[in-house]
């Protein structure tokens, strides 16, 4: 859990990052970017690779190819022997900008982040008052 690249990432969030990408570890989390709340479920880099391939999958030839590519990275990722993390993967994001509404707010949203660009975070989900994701 060091900080060896000399960026400014939190080394507890770090390490949560890495438990997802080498043990396939979800966690429900919400994180402060920027003024933004950004609330949903961290998922390990090859998963959010390979969902974001399923989309492309059934497309024209480009997306095809880029689907394939999107599994490799996601292959790389999981195989790779780098013991840092530098980006967060999350599915079912909400991301909240005021009192506003999520953007957006339906749909399996997959969303990807640097560490080094998170202020903060805590455990959990923001739900809406029903129990409910918000």
């Amino acid at each position: 859990m060091s900080n060896s690249s000399g960026t400014n990432k939190d080394n507890i969030l770090e390490f949560l990052a890495q438990a997802a990408n080498k043990h396939d570890f979800n966690l429900d989390i919400t994180l402060n970017v920027k003024g933004a709340v950004i609330t949903g479920t961290m998922v390990s880099a090859k998963e959010y690779f390979s969902t974001l391939s399923d989309t492309l999958k059934d497309g024209n030839d480009i997306a095809q190819m880029l689907s394939e590519q999107l599994d490799q990275a996601g292959e790389v990722a999981q195989n790779s022997d780098d013991t840092g993390a530098n980006f967060l993967h999350m599915k079912d994001t909400k991301v909240y900008c005021g009192d506003s509404k999520p953007t957006p707010s339906k749909g399996q949203i997959l969303w990807r982040g640097k560490l080094s660009e998170i202020d903060g975070f805590f455990l959990g989900r923001i739900l809406d008052g029903s129990g409910k994701d918000a």
